[in-house]
């Protein structure tokens, strides 16, 4: 199977609404609002096209990634980071790699375009393969509960969290339902 991977187009805004709501249809955790999440996000200033990825398997869109802009606030200073969410694979095609190649290339274009490190909300059973620790070591937190093995953080560079530290700061867009 040939995974090909590039930058989403307003050509695949629908098919890639039906691809994040079919993978998220029987997850275990989830708010069953991914689909709109990735709606109102390309709308903010968090967004950035060239982290908003497809995943294409014989023609057909397969699978989906989007990285936003974060910031990393503490008392003194501010770090732009970037949020892993969501990553979307079919479920007939869940299982095959499409997910951490789309991961994979998210990580090498986000190096491209200079950030340094990626936060991500997910299971703690996938994430650290492609070098996802939890964010608590650096003295990251989320800005809401969540268990401490699920709030991720990986640098993309030899010291992309050197002395980072603070609370995420999420675009509004995660927290709104509006469509």
């Amino acid at each position: 199977m040939k995974i090909h991977i590039r930058q989403e187009n307003e050509a695949d805004f629908d098919r890639v609404y039906e691809v994040v709501q079919m993978a998220f249809h029987n997850a275990e955790h989830t708010d069953h609002d991914e689909h709109n999440l990735i709606n109102r996000l390309r709308k903010s200033s968090a967004f950035i096209p060239e982290l908003s990825l497809v995943a294409v398997v014989d023609d057909e869109v397969v699978g989906h990634i989007l990285f936003t802009r974060v910031e990393i606030i503490n008392a003194n200073e501010s770090h732009t980071a970037l949020a892993l969410a969501p990553v979307s694979v079919i479920p007939a095609r869940q299982g095959n790699g499409i997910g951490g190649t789309l991961i994979l290339e998210g990580h090498k274009i986000a190096k491209e375009l200079g950030f340094t490190s990626v936060i991500v909300l997910g299971h703690p059973g996938y994430y650290p393969q492609f070098g996802y620790i939890p964010a608590s070591k650096f003295g990251i937190t989320a800005p809401f509960e969540v268990p401490d093995e699920a709030f991720m953080a990986c640098a993309l560079t030899l010291n992309g969290l050197f002395n980072v530290s603070g609370t995420v700061q999420y675009a509004k867009e995660f927290f709104s339902k509006a469509k």
